[in-house]
């Protein structure tokens, strides 16, 4: 009976014990009759060492090629002096082997993984790119994801939030960016949408009481491609009831502050509590609303956050001549009034901010609407007839009639922030499978057409697009 597999990390308490480690050939020295072998797993590499005294191993150790996967068993034993590696956790040990089963074969890669791979064409790394996976930068990488999730986890669950998973089929309503929708075979003619965000699931967990609600959520928006836009990403999506915009901000920045110090304590924060810039103060000031307040942009380990506030409620979009919400059409507008709305749209301003790091927005949020004839007025004013509201959004229409608590949230981009943080230059290096910046995904070769079959199932016909 096999023994049971060591991770190489813990194999350095195993002296003088014999062990069982899996994993992939990551190097191969041939020194006439002893051969060394760098074993390697998630945990670290293992150098294993057989002669030719053992012709068994020794014969298919000979035979084995880089990437391989293997079983390999042996005596763990101390490395000669002077041989010692302090550059890894292993680097004491070696494995006297006495068994080697090679499980799988590989063909040579088709680029090296031993580099941080920055100056391999992005377009070949993502058509392999369970083979960059292996890259030691990538695997940390998405080793520092799940301890941000986890932290962002605890730290919400600390303090009273529930964390409640919201559908991925959904109703395309009006949101701001373009839908992906899916159609329905059961009911043809019919679809449903990806959501852009959880946003009306998380209004409606407030009107059923949850008062604080988290989600790890998984977001899609077709729009058009962009270096820092993916269009499925992950955002750290919060909601609260009976709170104001300072508790909110409040909460957002202890959470940064926290998660910084505890997983990246080599980043220095330039400025607590986080600078409050009002939208056209920034405008004015440094010309965006994504200010950059690094004192030395070159310092990768230095982080200004702040928070932009005082959005303008409403934009006027010059090619479409109309009025449209500058952050979505459910953000609190400040008015005393529902005529402001029609009388005086480019005074109004919005409980609506934004969190910057870097010149980089990673995250905003709104307190809400929460009374209907607010909501129906803010959506008459942007050119729906009372029939589309009622068909887009009476569902949320009809629950602000059964006693809604005030409530706000905010959500923060996952990706960005990571990118940020690991000091990447893409969103795509912190992201396990990654879309090209213009939506492809090269591994899996998608988008992709459908068979005839299943078009027909759907009651759908494709048409050629004009030229």
């Amino acid at each position: 009976m096999p023994k049971r597999r060591i991770f190489i990390f813990h194999t350095p308490k195993y002296v003088g014990q014999e062990i069982r480690v899996c994993g992939w050939v990551h190097s191969i020295r041939s020194h006439g009759k002893v051969i060394f072998l760098d074993i390697r797993d998630r945990t670290g590499i293992l150098q294993a060492i057989v002669t030719s005294d053992n012709e068994k191993a020794y014969n298919i150790a000979k035979d084995t090629k880089c990437e391989y996967v293997v079983s390999v068993e042996g005596i763990v034993q101390k490395r000669p002096k002077g041989m010692e590696n302090p550059k890894i956790i292993t680097g004491s040990i070696e494995l006297n082997l006495k068994n080697i089963e090679i499980l799988s074969k590989s063909k040579p890669l088709p680029f090296p993984i031993d580099t941080p791979g920055y100056e391999i064409k992005e377009e070949k790394r993502l058509k392999f790119r369970y083979l960059d996976l292996r890259r030691p930068r990538l695997l940390r990488n998405l080793e520092i994801r799940q301890k941000v999730i986890h932290f962002v986890r605890e730290f919400l669950i600390k303090r009273g939030f529930l964390e409640i998973e919201t559908p991925i089929l959904t109703k395309s309503t009006p949101e701001g960016a373009r839908d992906f929708v899916v159609p329905s075979r059961l009911y043809p003619g019919k679809f449903y949408a990806l959501p852009q965000s959880p946003q009306q699931y998380k209004q409606l967990l407030m009107v059923a009481g949850i008062e604080r609600y988290f989600q790890i959520a998984r977001c899609f928006r077709d729009e058009d491609p962009r270096a820092d836009r993916q269009p499925e990403f992950t955002q750290i999506d919060i909601e609260m009831s009976f709170v104001s915009q300072e508790e909110i901000l409040n909460l957002v920045e202890k959470l940064l502050i926290s998660l910084v110090t505890k997983i990246f304590p080599k980043k220095k924060i330039s400025q607590i509590p986080f600078p409050r810039i009002p939208y056209r103060e920034a405008i004015n000031n440094f010309q965006t609303e994504k200010p950059d307040l690094r004192k030395d942009k070159q310092d990768p380990e230095e982080l200004a956050f702040c928070f932009i506030t005082d959005f303008p409620m409403f934009e006027w979009k010059e090619s479409e001549k109309r009025w449209d919400t500058m952050h979505h059409p459910f953000t609190l507008p400040k008015i005393k009034d529902l005529k402001e709305i029609k009388t005086s749209p480019e005074k109004i301003l919005a409980w609506q901010y934004d969190v910057v790091l870097n010149g980089v927005e990673v995250g905003g949020g709104s307190l809400r609407v929460f009374t209907p004839e607010l909501l129906e007025a803010i959506f008459e004013f942007l050119g729906h007839s009372k029939e589309e509201i009622k068909e887009k959004f009476g569902h949320l229409i009809e629950a602000f009639q059964y006693g809604v608590p005030p409530h706000g949230g905010i959500a923060i981009g996952l990706d960005r922030l990571l990118s940020i943080l690991l000091s990447e230059p893409s969103i795509r290096e912190v992201i396990a499978f990654p879309k090209t910046g213009d939506s492809r995904d090269l591994m899996m070769e998608t988008p992709s057409e459908i068979t005839k079959e299943q078009l027909k199932e759907l009651c759908l016909k494709i048409l050629k697009p004009k030229k």
